[in-house]
């Protein structure tokens, strides 16, 4: 049977009842289905199930305005409203850091990369961000207001699991090879 350009239908005999849906990393839909199912129930499910991966993925996928929106939110929870950016937005080339501010325009971008991560760690990278805008480095100041948000560390070892699973290089590392000068010790590498 023919079936909606990028969707891949599977069957089994051991699945009764239910239906689910997921896409794969090349994008495609993956839709599987009790065995027994007609082909009419099989068309009816895909449509369904297409359209409730896909609501579900833009939930996890907000807008620029929405972005800037939760930027807001999350200023006035953590931050005492006091970090305001001008533009919050999603950009594709950034590939060693998850996001990144400009204190100076008052501009945050986050990585594409974040695209259907829990809300919780898109809104960790986003308090990074906007922690910047009052504290440009990361001081003990900066990692204080940062640390307010209730799982900071959790999404910092979340980020921190992806890039290893996906063997990505961050920024971080690199900072973390180099090497640095103890005071009052030698050379530490």
């Amino acid at each position: 049977m023919d079936h909606p350009t990028g969707v891949e239908v599977r069957r089994s005999r051991r699945r009764r009842r239910t239906v689910s849906a997921y896409r794969k990393e090349d994008g495609s839909v993956v839709v599987l289905l009790p065995a027994r199912m007609t082909k009419a129930e099989e068309r009816d499910w895909i449509k369904t199930m297409v359209a409730r991966l896909e609501r579900s993925e833009q939930k996890r996928r907000p807008s620029d305005e929405a972005l800037t929106a939760r930027a807001n939110v999350l200023s006035a929870k953590f931050l005492d409203g006091l970090a305001e950016p001008v533009s919050v937005r999603w950009v594709d080339n950034q590939n060693a850091r998850w996001g990144s501010c400009t204190p100076a325009d008052r501009t945050i971008r986050l990585s594409r990369r974040l695209n259907g991560m829990p809300s919780w760690v898109i809104d960790y990278v986003l308090l990074h961000e906007l922690a910047h805008l009052l504290e440009t480095g990361h001081t003990k100041t900066f990692w204080a207001m940062v640390d307010r948000f209730p799982r900071a560390e959790r999404a910092r070892g979340f980020l921190e699991g992806v890039a290893m699973a996906a063997h990505w290089q961050t920024a971080e590392d690199d900072l973390a090879e180099e090497s640095v000068e103890a005071p009052g010790d030698e050379l530490v590498q």
